[in-house]
């Protein structure tokens, strides 16, 4: 992976992990499970990767955590995580924002054919 990829990938987890998380709340495995099985394994997180973004999330209010546990199961109780009323505006201002950055990423790199 490149240096370029890697920023890239970095600087895009906050609006993929909030629009993710505004779909359903998810627990953090199944976060990574997800993103890598929707971007056909380009997004491939690793727990000491995903946790440091959820945690920074939460700490900004833009998401929350709780834990549950299944019913009639007998499982470890997991830890999910849901978007606050702070967290969708965010999202929404970061989608309208994403989509202008792509847009003049898209014009700049068409100037030359």
């Amino acid at each position: 992976m490149s240096g370029i990829d890697k920023q890239l990938k970095k600087g895009v987890l906050n609006i993929l992990i909030l629009k993710m998380i505004n779909r359903k709340d998810m627990y953090g495995y199944e976060l990574i499970q997800i993103m890598d099985e929707k971007s056909n394994g380009y997004f491939k997180l690793k727990e000491g990767s995903l946790y440091p973004v959820l945690y920074r999330l939460e700490d900004e209010g833009l998401i929350e955590s709780y834990w549950n546990q299944e019913p009639y199961k007998r499982t470890v109780p997991r830890k999910y995580y849901k978007i606050t009323k702070k967290g969708k505006a965010v999202l929404k201002v970061y989608i309208e924002e994403w989509n202008d950055f792509l847009e003049s990423t898209k014009s700049i790199l068409k100037g030359d054919e």
